[in-house]
């Protein structure tokens, strides 16, 4: 794998190649809310068992602490990132104090507890003193005795999307109920909620459902929500549909808390899934060209630091660093025009202009090119240098990327042949030899799901 690109002061930068292979695939702002509903099966606790472990938060509890859990981790790994939590079916109104002309809220039963944004202190002590405050938690969690419409749900999601992250490339929502059909027989409602979800899909938000089954009733999507959730992401329509495909819903059964489980649906989504590279040129002959995109498989998640803080003195403060370049035997500052690059050869340093290092680096654009075809059986496992990536077609650049790519892939499956390709990943990246290796697509045999993608 490739060496993690370490924080640096602003100002402190050199001038070698770049390196944003995967540093670039985090820097993405994502923009997370929870749809947590509140009404009387959501507020039940379980029934008491003899078991070990047995259950005892109720379903809204779980959530909120799953959205706590989630919270902590984001401020270590994801510190730019947003995050907010919308609840629905409470008996309160709240939403940025905003109330129509007669004085009604503006979304009846909707409370807005986190607002979307860079989550602060004040805005994890107000969520832990809610999990852990059992006054508190009571006196808000009273569920509303009208039904909340999920059009209006959706669009209060919508108006906080589009005021507080309008340019985030990744939005998501995530919902969890277990009402798998909140407007029984109310086919207007169950329209205009459709319609509410499409207008997100259309701003690039994508909808994620986490559902909770009952203990006398699995929970049923298709009634409802399978016109709301969308499969494919708004923000890249035509990226793979995501290997875990629906959640499954979660449930106190079987002695697996509802909290663990709650919390391992919510973890195995709550990374974005963002291109690590986008429309480049799969060259697969002279003059014939088609586009692909590039995901990462996987990302290891570690702290992301973003300034350095100084613990020497009374009071912490953020440290800001200077970066000073001294001659070796005057100890003079030495300014950047001064500094030149050189080569040692023969004995002798040979200088080297910016432009003349530019182009020594330079090995042509980003491509994957195909050089030509070997059987599978030639390609040894210490080859693998470093974690795949996985491309798919796309149609931006070249209309007809996608069944010339299905073609390669089928070819290559049948004939058990992979590609040998040049692979530059970005601009001033060094080539690699890289292979182009098929995967094939595997269901379930008795369901016939997709397992693992083509």
């Amino acid at each position: 794998m490739a060496d993690e690109k370490k924080w640096r002061p602003p100002g402190d930068d050199d001038e070698e190649e770049e390196e944003i292979d995967e540093a670039a695939y985090k820097t993405v702002k994502d923009a997370l809310l929870f749809v947590i509903e509140v009404s009387p099966s959501m507020l039940t606790a379980p029934p008491p068992t003899d078991a070990k472990k047995a259950d005892t938060d109720s379903p809204t509890s779980a959530a909120l602490q799953c959205a706590y859990a989630l919270m902590q981790q984001r401020i270590i790994s994801n510190p730019n990132d947003m995050m907010g939590v919308l609840l629905y079916g409470t008996e309160k109104s709240k939403f940025n104090g905003e109330d129509d002309a007669s004085g009604n809220p503006a979304y009846p039963h909707c409370y807005l507890l986190t607002d979307l944004d860079v989550p602060a202190a004040e805005d994890v002590k107000a969520l832990k003193t809610l999990v852990e405050d059992d006054d508190e938690f009571k006196d808000l969690m009273v569920p509303s005795k009208e039904k909340v419409a999920m059009a209006n749900v959706l669009f209060c999601a919508n108006q906080i999307f589009t005021t507080k992250a309008p340019n985030f490339s990744s939005r998501r929502l995530f919902i969890i109920t277990d009402d798998d059909d909140p407007h029984t027989n109310d086919k207007p409602a169950k329209s205009s909620a459709a319609v509410r979800a499409k207008d997100l899909y259309d701003l690039g938000v994508l909808i994620e459902l986490f559902p909770i089954s009952k203990p006398d009733k699995e929970f049923e999507k298709r009634k409802f929500y399978d016109d709301i959730v969308y499969n494919q992401s708004p923000a890249d329509p035509e990226a793979p549909a995501p290997m875990s495909g629906p959640t499954k819903a979660s449930s106190s059964t079987d002695g697996i808390s509802l909290l663990a489980s709650l919390l391992s649906n919510i973890n195995s989504k709550a990374v974005a899934r963002r291109a690590l590279f986008s429309n480049i040129p799969l060259e697969l002959g002279p003059g014939f060209k088609i586009s692909v995109k590039g995901y990462i498989i996987f990302k290891r998640q570690e702290p992301q630091r973003s300034c350095y803080v100084w613990l020497s003195g009374e009071k912490a403060q953020i440290a800001t660093g200077v970066t000073t370049r001294t001659a070796e035997d005057t100890a003079r500052a030495v300014d950047k025009a001064e500094i030149k690059k050189a080569y040692k050869f023969g004995g002798e340093q040979i200088p080297f202009t910016v432009e003349e290092i530019a182009s020594l680096r330079n090995f042509g654009d980003p491509v994957i090119r195909i050089l030509g075809f070997k059987p599978m059986s030639m390609l040894p496992v210490w080859a693998n240098l470093r974690p795949a990536t996985f491309i798919y077609p796309s149609e931006d650049d070249y209309v007809g990327s996608t069944r010339v790519f299905a073609a390669l892939h089928a070819k290559l499956l049948s004939s058990h042949r992979i590609g040998v390709a040049w692979y530059i990943a970005r601009a001033n990246a060094a080539p690699v030899i890289a292979a182009l290796y098929p995967s094939a697509e595997h269901l379930e045999p008795d369901k016939g799901t997709q397992t693992t993608p083509p």
